[in-house]
């Protein structure tokens, strides 16, 4: 899928691309776009470009207890820094993750759990961004996440 910085990027795209680029794993999480932004308000000095995506409460995410674990916690970190891109890149662009940071910071249990994903920085080659995860019953933060991604030719 080659990009196309020139196409109006919105959540419409964002979902099918969710639903057709991702690995049929990534997909089992039914992950769903809330929100996109890649055009700042006028009265946002400090805003950066980004998405919200969901994840949907499910036992089969759980480890013993009830707790939603980490790996899923973070596939939707990645997942969801991945949509942000694509916004501020207002498309599709091919990218790898090259680093990923977690720090939980409370479990949760019987909620879905939602991803504020922002760009940090978009460049050439490189994007650096950092996720900030809730949990949607209490809107309290579970963890934080920074990341890295390479862009890719192509």
């Amino acid at each position: 899928m080659p990009p196309q910085p020139d196409d109006e990027f919105g959540i419409s795209e964002a979902r099918r691309i969710l639903g057709e680029v991702f690995a049929p794993w990534v997909q089992d999480l039914n992950l769903s776009v809330e929100r996109i932004e890649h055009t700042p308000p006028a009265d946002a000095p400090d805003w950066q470009p980004g998405a919200l995506l969901r994840m949907p409460f499910s036992e089969r995410l759980c480890r013993n207890g009830g707790v939603v674990c980490g790996q899923a916690l973070m596939a939707l970190a990645d997942t969801a820094m991945v949509i942000a891109n694509l916004a501020a890149n207002r498309g599709y662009r091919p990218m790898t993750t090259v680093d990923q940071t977690t720090h939980f910071m409370r479990a949760v249990s019987s909620s879905d759990v939602l991803a504020d994903a922002r760009v940090v920085r978009l460049g050439r080659t490189m994007s650096f961004g950092r996720v900030t995860l809730l949990s949607a019953t209490d809107n309290k933060q579970v963890a934080m996440v920074s990341s890295a991604f390479a862009m890719l030719p192509g």
